[in-house]
């Protein structure tokens, strides 16, 4: 039995993650009444998942650069950031109570490295304006009259706000509610999704027994990686299925891309990149002596153990004996990535509802229904990117709801 609950909230926001949550609370600050439906028992549950690393808010660096970091959706998602920027965010953190803190790599953390307390007093501060947070709804799409389709705790529940922002998530960590379950309702009005993919994830690599029994849980520290024609630098891990980390991240979507064109793509890692070739050669020229070649490469290049057994990995048990060819193998290790780790497993995903179906962030079939979050088709590192894109396109929603809502 479906009952008709309210004709006359103002908006109703679908997903109580930071998307929704940030729009819910820009809505309610410019007087509007609204509705948070969030289908599991508590909210942000996948923010509290993303601070049990520290809560990585955003980043300090330049905002050009920032900017650079979304790829083929930087044009895109530029006014949102630029409207709502790393700076915005770290004061709404602190207007929380929430210090932050920039870390040695730039990104940005609250100082207690936890997402719980800011969650609990963003929450407070909901309720503060007003904002009606229910759980346990599910969005079920709408009916024939347009109205909003909501199972609730007693049913299926019918709404008629002036506006509707949807913020569900996209496809990865699915047991935390982004299961992507809207995709055919979205479809049914028209919108076109891109197929969720891996992003933010492992890739997986035929290593030799020995390497990977010996190796996984590794580090490689301060690496640059290139793949099709994409550079990342930092720190990566050796998995017992391939290769993970913060620089295999940053390649974005170059080794799907080259997986999927050739069926398989080439990794190719320098583990010296702050040292010019001819450096590494002249440091390897020296007397050898009786030393193993492990032994002399940890001397003279303080290569660690799972540095040389990777470059053996790469190139063959028998490594280039000459200073030079030696060299350049340090500084072109090729690695042949098979395929990317299940979706289930990636931090985030590629895909979503594709912006040619939107009219800025609403559907071109409902104009009173915008878009935001990882629902929409877009793709970051990590680093605080993640983060910063979905409270600027629930900001960006927001503002749009409001003009659709006005009493």
């Amino acid at each position: 039995m479906t009952s008709d609950v309210s004709s006359t909230i103002d908006v109703a926001v679908v997903g109580g993650g930071p998307a929704g949550l940030i729009a819910a609370q820009r809505l309610a600050q410019a007087g509007r009444s609204v509705v948070v439906f969030e289908k599991l028992p508590t909210f942000g549950r996948k923010f509290l998942m993303a601070g049990r690393g520290g809560l990585n808010l955003t980043h300090s660096e330049d905002f050009e650069r920032f900017a650079g970091r979304y790829g083929d959706r930087e044009a895109t998602l530029r006014p949102m950031l630029e409207a709502f920027t790393p700076a915005d965010l770290i004061a709404w953190a602190e207007a929380l109570g929430q210090e932050t803190f920039v870390g040695a790599s730039g990104r940005v953390f609250p100082k207690v490295m936890k997402a719980s307390p800011l969650l609990r007093a963003w929450l407070a501060r909901l309720e503060a304006l007003g904002v009606s947070l229910r759980t346990r709804s599910a969005f079920a799409g709408w009916d024939d009259d347009g109205a909003l389709l909501i199972d609730g705790p007693g049913g299926r529940e019918t709404w008629r706000p002036r506006a509707t922002i949807l913020a569900m998530g996209g496809a990865s960590w699915p047991k935390l509610g982004s299961d992507a379950a809207w995709t055919g309702l979205l479809e049914g009005q028209g919108a076109g999704v891109a197929p969720f993919q891996a992003a933010n994830c492992g890739f997986e690599v035929s290593w030799s027994e020995i390497f990977r029994d010996r190796f996984a849980g590794e580090p490689l520290k301060n690496v640059r990686l290139t793949c099709d024609g994409r550079q990342a630098r930092g720190d990566a891990m050796v998995a017992g299925y391939g290769l993970e980390g913060g620089a295999v991240y940053a390649l974005g979507a170059a080794p799907r891309a080259a997986i999927a064109r050739d069926g398989a793509a080439v990794l190719t890692i320098d583990l010296r990149p702050d040292l010019p070739a001819e450096t590494l050669e002249r440091r390897l020229s020296g007397a050898r002596g009786g030393q193993s070649l492990a032994n002399h490469l940890r001397k003279a290049l303080k290569l660690s153990p799972v540095e040389v057994n990777l470059l053996r990995e790469a190139h063959g048990l028998d490594l280039p004996s000459q200073p030079a060819a030696l060299a350049a193998a340090i500084k072109a290790a090729p690695i042949r990535l098979t395929a990317a780790r299940p979706l289930d497993r990636a931090i985030s995903a590629a895909g979503g509802v594709v912006f040619d179906s939107l009219d800025g962030l609403a559907l071109k079939a409902r104009p009173d229904v915008f878009l935001a979050g990882e629902m929409l088709d877009w793709e970051a590192p990590t680093g605080g990117y993640l983060l910063q894109a979905c409270f600027a396109t629930g900001v960006a929603a927001a503002k749009a709801a409001t003009l659709v809502a006005v009493r």
